[in-house]
């Protein structure tokens, strides 16, 4: 088509940032974050070029859990698949819709694993999940130029004036005529709710901390409550210790129901994220049952509960979420990795996908379809994400019609990293009664122009 693009180059670069406060993740703490920032620059059949930009957190301790490998070397893995992604992406020759685009380079970004593994001298192999977030911030990039090009934001460049192929090519037959602007909004919704974290090591009362911060910002959760005005809360639980588990969410309720009291907020949710970690689902009804005995109150404000058991469902097919599922949506998120772990998942009783800007635009767009079309729960979470990472998550939130709220935590881990950003979308990076802003998302292709823009 006439619209197709084609790369021209790519460059690539690295921003380092300490946590304000440690944050766990499936038992493991960490403190800091490297963001890898990415500029393609592509030309269209006329010859015009354009630059577009992604930038993403290498969420190594998310994306690539290991017990033979420390922080460093998983980190030190994604930043060398970071430079054999920029010379597969660079060889691209053909042209087509960034859709089509990915389609064509992911397979290959997957064929460089093992080479990365060796020259690494990993002792095992790299996670599928952790090629795509290295791989998402150089998708993103290419949406961003392809809709700047347009003259518009991208998610009007999604229909069949666009797109010479259906969804069929990506997905299966029943998308057959299906073309993306079917499962997006043209415009992005104006404001949305935002998820808060509430860590497994975080504070939640005053008596909880053994040394204050001190810098202008919460340190609790009444504090944080009281800040942003918030009304979606999303719980961290540990998975092999139902006591504590069961205790934190009747604890985090008690708090939540004396702050919003004072507050007149009469209505909040909850999600509950047990990052993999519980052993089987009877842990999970278990846990249930206990948390409806104890606060029945607590049960009916969860929303959704997050991928409980292990990430690799061929492995584990005896976790099936259909008993679950029955209580509270269960949505799949670190074994989303393709179409088929979205149908796999089906078939094992989820009942929810989320989506992930870490995981690419394209996959995002397409497994948001796809969760549309087979009537599932849908939910935006991010990786900890600031900056502009979290501009491109709110952005994609904000444009699939069914998601209702949004996940942005790096306010309150890595807020360092959002200075620049946060005077330019005020909006968006400062909640205002639980809600952020996403309708000033609307500019040329993402509309995330970088701080220091290069032309191509």
């Amino acid at each position: 088509m006439q619209t197709d693009i084609t790369i021209q180059s790519v460059r690539i670069e690295y921003e380092n940032h300490a946590y304000r406060t440690p944050l766990k993740f499936g038992g493991i703490i960490t403190d800091k974050v490297t963001l890898l920032n990415v500029y393609v620059c592509v030309k269209d059949r006329t010859g015009r070029k354009m630059e577009g930009f992604g930038s993403m957190p290498l969420g190594n301790v998310w994306s690539f859990p290991s017990r033979k490998h420390g922080y460093d070397e998983t980190l030190a893995a994604m930043k060398a698949l970071a430079s054999e992604i920029q010379s597969i992406t660079e060889s691209y020759d053909d042209y087509d819709h960034p859709i089509g685009i990915n389609a064509v380079l992911e397979p290959l970004y997957r064929k460089a694993l093992p080479h990365i593994q060796a020259s690494c001298g990993l002792q095992e192999p790299i996670p599928l999940l952790c090629m795509l977030v290295v791989a998402s911030p150089f998708d993103a990039a290419v949406h961003d130029a392809f809709g700047k090009l347009q003259g518009k934001s991208v998610f009007y460049a999604y229909g069949k004036d666009y797109m010479e192929r259906d969804l069929s090519a990506y997905l299966n037959d029943e998308f057959r005529g299906d073309y993306l602007d079917r499962y997006v909004s043209l415009e992005p919704k104006p404001r949305m709710p935002l998820y808060h974290l509430i860590g497994a090591v975080d504070p939640l009362l005053e008596e909880d901390i053994e040394a204050r911060i001190n810098d202008g910002l919460p340190e609790t959760l009444p504090e944080w409550i009281e800040w942003d005005g918030l009304t979606h809360l999303k719980i961290k639980l540990n998975g092999d210790n139902l006591e504590w588990d069961v205790d934190r969410v009747v604890r985090v309720d008690g708090i939540c129901e004396e702050t919003q009291k004072k507050r007149g907020v009469d209505s909040w949710f909850y999600s509950l994220d047990f990052n993999e970690r519980c052993e089987s689902v009877e842990y999970l009804l278990e846990f249930l049952n206990k948390v409806r005995e104890q606060a029945p109150r607590a049960m009916d404000r969860v929303q959704y509960i997050e991928q409980p058991t292990a990430r690799d469902l061929k492995a584990n097919p005896d976790n099936k979420m259909h008993r679950a599922a029955k209580i509270k949506p269960v949505v799949i998120d670190e074994s989303l990795v393709d179409f088929e772990s979205l149908l796999l998942a089906r078939e094992l009783g989820y009942t929810g996908v989320a989506l992930k800007a870490c995981k690419g635009q394209s996959q995002a767009l397409l497994m948001g379809a796809a969760a549309q079309k087979y009537n599932l729960f849908l939910c935006v979470q991010d990786l900890t994400s600031p900056a502009a990472s979290l501009l491109h998550s709110a952005e994609l939130a904000a444009h699939i019609p069914t998601i209702a709220a949004i996940e942005g935590n790096g306010r309150q881990y890595c807020p360092i990293a959002n200075e620049g950003w946060k005077d330019r979308f005020p909006g968006a990076f400062k909640p205002k009664e639980g809600t952020i802003e996403t309708g000033c998302l609307n500019g040329a292709g993402l509309g995330i122009v970088p701080l220091s823009k290069k032309s191509c």
